[in-house]
């Protein structure tokens, strides 16, 4: 989130433009808190056409002794290819302490995978998909389910973002809503959150109750996902679930 602009740069692109900034960066569970920084954006565009944009932490002004997380020179480098493609280098340099990281999370984070330039670039890349498939206008007919029109797949692209901000949003950590323990210990535990929805687009004005809970599959991800969206796998689902109640009570 931007907090103040210090330079808007030159005009018609960011050349130039300094801006100060706060973000709270989250892992969808409870178990993996969240890092909060405040830092200065500078984006510069260099004459071979690079665009640099640099990330410089400011906490030192705002020191908080809760702080976990200081944000060091980070940022990247994107360079325009000769095919049209852009070629981005991302740089995450960061202070953290992650004392408070759960141990089935902790190889996920310190993999980069979580918080570091894996997880920038893997979101540019699918951020850069989402918008190539709304411009397209190459779509085969033939396939069942299409939709080949650019409208329609503009609404559903925007639907399912709407839907991947909801979901997340129910099961992260936060800083402006925290979770309680309602049973179990360590990784087992049930956690629970409440929050207020207000002009909430496609959600009813009111409370929302949010529940999660964490556990290790000896699975692959894909294998995991291939049996929650099949429809058939759905009564498996809950008898998996009524059994883990039965186990809990």
């Amino acid at each position: 989130m931007t907090l103040e602009v210090l330079s808007t740069g030159v005009a018609g692109n960011y050349n130039g433009a300094l801006q100060v900034m706060t973000a709270e960066l989250q892992v969808p569970s409870p178990l993996v808190p969240t890092r909060e920084s405040y830092f200065v954006r500078y984006c510069k565009q260099h004459s071979d056409g690079t665009w640099a944009v640099v990330d410089v932490s400011l906490d030192n002004l705002r020191p908080s002794p809760s702080a976990r997380c200081r944000r060091r020179p980070s940022g990247c480098l994107i360079q325009e290819m000769p095919n049209g493609y852009s070629k981005v280098i991302w740089v995450e340099h960061v202070e953290v302490d992650d004392r408070g990281v759960h141990n089935l999370y902790k190889q996920l984070v310190s993999s980069g995978h979580a918080f570091g330039a894996k997880r920038w670039i893997a979101t540019l890349d699918r951020q850069c998909e989402r918008l190539a498939s709304a411009m397209a206008t190459n779509i085969p007919t033939v396939d069942v389910g299409v939709i080949t029109n650019q409208d329609g797949r503009k609404s559903m692209l925007k639907l399912a973002e709407r839907m991947c901000i909801s979901f997340c949003a129910g099961v992260s950590a936060s800083t402006a809503h925290t979770w309680t323990t309602l049973s179990g210990t360590g990784a087992d535990d049930v956690r629970v959150m409440t929050r207020k929805s207000v002009d909430d687009p496609g959600r009813p004005a009111g409370i929302v109750l949010s529940a999660a809970t964490s556990f290790w599959l000896p699975v692959t991800p894909k294998r995991v996902f291939e049996f929650l969206r099949d429809e058939n796998s759905r009564s498996e689902v809950a008898l998996l679930c009524d059994h883990r109640l039965l186990d809990n009570s």
